[in-house]
């Protein structure tokens, strides 16, 4: 078998894990807090058909560029985006966006934390600060049933006012986490990450101090996806799958022409 066929079929595979990628984030379009993903190429080992630097004579002359023939391409990383999103107003008291850097925190019931930018929050039956799914926003903050208004600062400190009192009463304080490294949080789905090695662990603390960003009550972080780049990106890959499906036709007609010789 020629080895063109096997390395346009690394190309083939190549091109459409992209497309898998492109596809995910284009789904993901209106999605609250999603960073979008890009994938990473690398090509794979070569093989040396005439060394580079050996000696070609008894002069003491060597070889000045060799002969090398690449075996295609491999799949190096899938590289998540975490750049700002769009900050959208939507009026909803208990809807919260992060201006800058960090991520929400989350109790998930199995014990572990997890981190979110997606703060479409609500109150669950206990009046308990919870996520679409009923997990508790770290670090458990309950709005009392006779509170008329929720008021959330930018530096995340949480206050309430009370029929019949002057002054807001504060019931919590919001804390966001940081990372030397995003993109090496495990995503879960659910808008959801957890800590990895590669990520670091979190850096927690205050809204508006130590790099972290603020919050802004009111508003959402929208989906950080260009679609005119995504479908840039898309055209792109479908022209590449299709010139390595054209090696593979010529390969074969190739392979076909030396089995018909006699």
């Amino acid at each position: 078998m020629l080895r063109s066929i096997n390395i346009a079929g690394t190309g083939m595979l190549a091109q459409q894990l992209q497309v898998e990628v492109i596809s995910n984030n284009i789904a993901n379009l209106n999605t609250t807090g999603f960073k979008r993903s890009r994938a990473e190429f690398q090509d794979l080992l070569y093989q040396n058909a005439r060394r580079v630097g050996t000696p070609s004579s008894d002069a003491g002359t060597t070889v000045p560029s060799g002969s090398q023939v690449g075996l295609g391409v491999r799949t190096a990383a899938v590289y998540r985006m975490h750049e700002q999103g769009n900050l959208l107003p939507t009026q909803n008291p208990f809807d919260m966006a992060i201006s800058g850097n960090g991520f929400f925190q989350i109790d998930l019931p199995n014990g572990e934390i997890a981190y979110t930018r997606a703060g479409s929050f609500q109150l669950n039956q206990d009046g308990t600060l919870v996520t679409a799914d009923g997990f508790t926003v770290r670090p458990g903050i309950t709005v009392p049933a006779n509170a008329q208004s929720v008021t959330i600062n930018p530096n995340g400190q949480v206050s309430v006012k009370i029929a019949g009192q002057v002054a807001p009463n504060t019931v919590g304080q919001l804390q966001l986490s940081t990372f030397i490294n995003e993109t090496g949080l495990q995503a879960i789905g659910n808008n959801l990450f957890l800590e990895t090695t590669a990520s670091g662990q979190p850096q927690d603390g205050v809204p508006g101090i130590e790099n972290r960003g603020t919050v802004l009550q009111g508003f959402l972080e929208t989906a950080n996806v260009n679609v005119v780049s995504e479908i840039t990106a898309l055209i792109s890959a479908q022209r590449a799958y299709e010139m390595n499906s054209r090696v593979i036709e010529t390969s074969d007609q190739m392979s076909s022409v030396l089995s018909q010789l006699k």
